[in-house]
């Protein structure tokens, strides 16, 4: 058996995606160690799993909370660029730290977060193989696909790929100081410079491949497995289940990082009020009770909600549009109004409007009378549910967390590229 590390960053949603397949890897019988920053050792520990800090000095216990606060109240590009330096600073710290803890753990083979491409690095400097897990949308770059940032839809014609190209050449430096940290390592530790900050031997995305606009370019390697969440992964979580009234649900919920936003949960209240439906609110844990106004329409709000579960019965998701929320909602047929913040959630409320399971209005343009004619539109009309429906079938049918860890026990015993057929 082989003993696997993971690295990815602790908030929830890549969570909800890396321990999953850690936690398969464990039943499998293999050795799983998580190595992190502190403020992750009580949900790897609860997960079952072995846990590692890095860097209790930089990130001592409570900083990642201190920082998810302060990027709760940001939104576009302010909360993009302010995700990037704290990744920046986590990558400089793994880079530093790491190597050692790893090589002293023997570890066989790395798990990483595509976000955290310093870990494929490391990899590297240690000779051991790793497998690139991308939590959020993929982030390979081709001109016919728009930036993840944008909520452009697809379109192949020759201006459109020319528009796409342009923004990835203005965007491209703002990712530049974390190439060039890793490319100071890569000199220091006598490395090729960097060709790819993705693996060589397998990269798996937990997006359906029908969700996802049309790829030309990407590796043979590269695996849409479908999602890998189930209720059994996450704590239970109370929830007032009798204060359901039986009419249609209407789930909320902007997630658990750009949350802090008391306005939009207001237009969100306001924008259902007089429906026909019950309206459930998720905090996300950024704000309580009492820090709210008086909603309109009389919601049932919660801190915290049972995602999995009250999706089972939603027949409506209003979401930020973040990739677990929307893979959630997609594995039960729940069709989306996504309402996208920051970071990859455009892209991901773009997939929502082209693959017809929703539609999508920018934080900038809400409005509550927008708001309500799409909710309405998004609840009356049969071809948002049916769309949902056959997305739910394609997750169904794609292989999900078993074929994951099939594809990655396979690169161990081999110690070559596991290669997509369907390409």
């Amino acid at each position: 058996m082989a003993h696997f590390g993971l690295i990815c960053p602790v908030e929830t949603g890549h969570l909800n995606t890396m321990l999953p397949l850690g936690k398969e890897l464990k039943r499998r019988g293999h050795q799983v160690t998580f190595f992190g920053i502190v403020d992750a050792e009580a949900k790897i520990k609860t997960a079952g799993l072995e846990f590692q800090g890095i860097g209790e000095k930089a990130f001592p216990l409570g900083s990642t909370e201190a920082g998810f606060a302060e990027l709760a109240k940001l939104s576009g590009i302010p909360a993009l660029l302010y995700t990037m330096n704290w990744f920046r600073g986590l990558a400089e710290t793994f880079l530093q730290e790491a190597p050692t803890i790893i090589k002293s753990a023997n570890i066989d083979a790395l798990l990483v977060d595509q976000i955290s491409p310093e870990g494929g690095t490391i990899a590297e400097f240690l000779n051991i193989p790793f497998i690139t897990v991308c939590s959020a949308l993929p982030f390979n770059q081709e001109s016919g696909i728009p930036p993840f940032f944008t909520t452009w839809q697809y379109n192949s014609v020759w201006w459109a790929r020319l528009r796409n190209q342009i923004i990835y050449t203005l965007a491209n430096p703002f990712g530049q100081s974390l190439k060039q940290l890793r490319a100071k390592y890569r000199k220091k530790w006598k490395l090729p410079p960097e060709s790819s900050v993705d693996s060589p031997w397998a990269i798996l995305s937990h997006e359906p491949i029908e969700f996802e606009f049309p790829r030309e370019k990407l590796p043979q390697w590269f695996h849409f497995t479908g999602p890998y969440h189930t209720s059994m992964e996450r704590p239970m979580i109370p929830f007032p289940w009798d204060k359901l009234t039986g009419q249609p649900l209407i789930y909320a919920s902007m997630g658990t990082l750009q949350n802090g936003m008391i306005d939009v949960f207001e237009k969100i209240a306001q924008a259902c009020v007089g429906l026909e439906a019950q309206l459930v609110i998720s905090l996300g844990g950024k704000n309580k009770f009492e820090s709210l106004p008086k909603l309109p329409g009389n919601p049932l709000i919660v801190e915290y909600a049972p995602q999995l579960e009250l999706l089972q019965k939603a027949a409506l998701n209003i979401t930020h549009a973040g990739m677990n929320t929307t893979l959630e909602s997609l594995t039960y047929g729940v069709p989306m109004v996504a309402i996208p913040v920051t970071n990859d959630q455009s892209g991901i409320a773009a997939r929502i409007a082209w693959t017809g399971t929703g539609e999508l209005i920018p934080l900038s343009k809400l409005t509550v009378p927008k708001l309500r004619i799409m909710i309405e539109k998004v609840l009356t009309e049969d071809t948002y549910r049916n769309n949902a429906l056959r997305l739910q079938k394609a997750i169904d049918q794609a292989g999900g967390v078993k074929l994951a860890v099939d594809i990655i026990e396979k690169v161990v015993s081999t110690k070559q590229p596991v290669l997509n057929t369907m390409f």
